[in-house]
Parts: C-alpha cells; sequence; structure tokens
C-alpha cells in the first residue's frame, strides 16, 4: 500500500538547494517524503507574506496536517507557516533557525559588510570558511559563486539597507531544533535559548538536537545522525500526531 508523503521539506533558496539533498536522501529511505519549492522571478517583491501565501494555497487541499522541515529562510518560512495555520502543521524541524528566526548567513553577512571594509568577494571568501570550513581554493570559488547567486536571487528579508529583525515567535505545535555545535551563524546560545520559548503545553514533545560538528549547514555534514535524530523525533510523538506517520515507517521497513 502506498500513502502520501506526510513529511515535506520547504526550499526558498534554489541555489542551496544542494545541501538539503544528502539528509532528504537519508530520510527518504524510511519515509516517503515531499519538496515544496518556491523561487521568485526578478520583477517580483521579496516577501515573505507571499511565500506563505503560495504555500498555503499548496497545502490547504490535504486533508491530514504534514511535519514541516525547513534550513535556514526556509525554516524560518515554515515557522510563520505553523504560527499561522498550526492545524495544518503536525510537528515543525527548524534547522540552523534560532530563537531569533531572522538571523541566518544572509543576516550575518550583510551585518559584516557594514562592519568590514571589503570587497564583496573578499568577504564571501571569508563568509565561506565560517558557513563551511576551510576547503580547497576551487572549492572555495564555487562555494563563493553559490553564495553570491543566493544574495542575488533567493527569497530574503535582508539587504544593505536593513535587515529584518523578529522577536521569539511561539508556536503550537511540537518543535523540533537543530543546529551545529560550531555554527558562528546561529550559535548554540541562539539554540538553547528556544527552550524558554516552547509551548508549555507542548514542552514535554519539543526537542533540541546539536549536531557534533558541520557548522551552519550541519546536516549537508552530517546527513545521517541528522536524519537519526528527526526519525527518533518523529516516532517519539504522540500517537495523536504520528498515526500516519508510524505506518509510512512501517511500510518504509517492511518493503
Amino acid at each position: 500500500m502506498s500513502y502520501l508523503p506526510q513529511v515535506l521539506c520547504l526550499s526558498a533558496s534554489p541555489h542551496l538547494q544542494a545541501f538539503d539533498r544528502p539528509l532528504l536522501q537519508s530520510l527518504a529511505q524510511h519515509i516517503p517524503i515531499a519538496s515544496w519549492e518556491y523561487q521568485q522571478t526578478p520583477d517580483e517583491p521579496c516577501s515573505l507574506d507571499i511565500a506563505l501565501v503560495s504555500l498555503h494555497d499548496y497545502l490547504k487541499h490535504r486533508h491530514q496536517p504534514i511535519h514541516l522541515i525547513g534550513h535556514g529562510i526556509s525554516g524560518l518560512l515554515a515557522l510563520l507557516y505553523a504560527q499561522r495555520h498550526p492545524e495544518r502543521v503536525l510537528a515543525l524541524t527548524l534547522l540552523s533557525v534560532g530563537a531569533y528566526p531572522a538571523v541566518d548567513w544572509q543576516a550575518h553577512y550583510y551585518a559584516q559588510r557594514q562592519l568590514l571594509p571589503c570587497s564583496r568577494q573578499s568577504l564571501l571568501t571569508r563568509m565561506v570558511d565560517l558557513l563551511f570550513g576551510c576547503s580547497p581554493q576551487a572549492m572555495t570559488a564555487a562555494l563563493v559563486k553559490i553564495l553570491e547567486q543566493d544574495l542575488d536571487d533567493s527569497l530574503s528579508p535582508h539587504s544593505l539597507v536593513k535587515c529584518l529583525s523578529l522577536a521569539p515567535i511561539r508556536v503550537t505545535v511540537p518543535l523540533l531544533v537543530c543546529g551545529g555545535v560550531d555554527d558562528v551563524v546561529v550559535d548554540p546560545h541562539q539554540l538553547r535559548s528556544w527552550r524558554s520559548k516552547y509551548d508549555r503545553e507542548l514542552e514535554a514533545t519539543s526537542r533540541l538536537w546539536v549536531c557534533p560538528g558541520g557548522r551552519y549547514f550541519f546536516h549537508f555534514f552530517y546527513p545521517k545522525q541528522t536524519a537519526e535524530a528527526i526519525l527518533d523525533f518523529w516516532q517519539a510523538l504522540p500517537s495523536t500526531h504520528n498515526n500516519c506517520l508510524s505506518k509510512n515507517l512501517f511500510s518504509a521497513s517492511n518493503s
């Protein structure tokens, strides 16, 4: 028997999608998983609200709520959607999203741009080291290009003029927050700050998991460990949240 995917991974950064694939491949070995992508046109305003409407149009015809996953700005989008439409979200998994959820790599980049008297290329090269660690020169050049494309094309509320700042957002769905122990953008302190933001009634079903490495893109470097943490979170949810998910996991394990 086949089941509709009960898990949806959001992608609002088309040039960063490659860093999600190892995790999605690890999860797909256990459960069907779908992807939702948002890519704005050059003439379209950069608006989280427009993206949220598009996501809701995609999900509103489903008869069952779904598990949402998102990294960085995609995680912020998932968080805002869960806040607005909790009845449509079984549980929320955030990757590299701190308690102040608008803080992402682009916000960090623009903050550094204000402080450091250097060119865009020089700062992006520095960002590659901060986000990924040291890499061969050819790989650094390729990563700089990817980050540059993300700055130019992705859905982002940040710019040289102004960076969006959001207060912590409470959600009323079970929440898993994941991050890298050596991430300089969303550091462990920002991750731990989530503990005081959990909805009290859901505190028992919400978790924090810190990856032993990998920095901002920890899920790319540690896909198996990240997938295991996510699957364990889902399976530990009360039966009212994961009946359909359990069927999928059982089916996958016996296929």
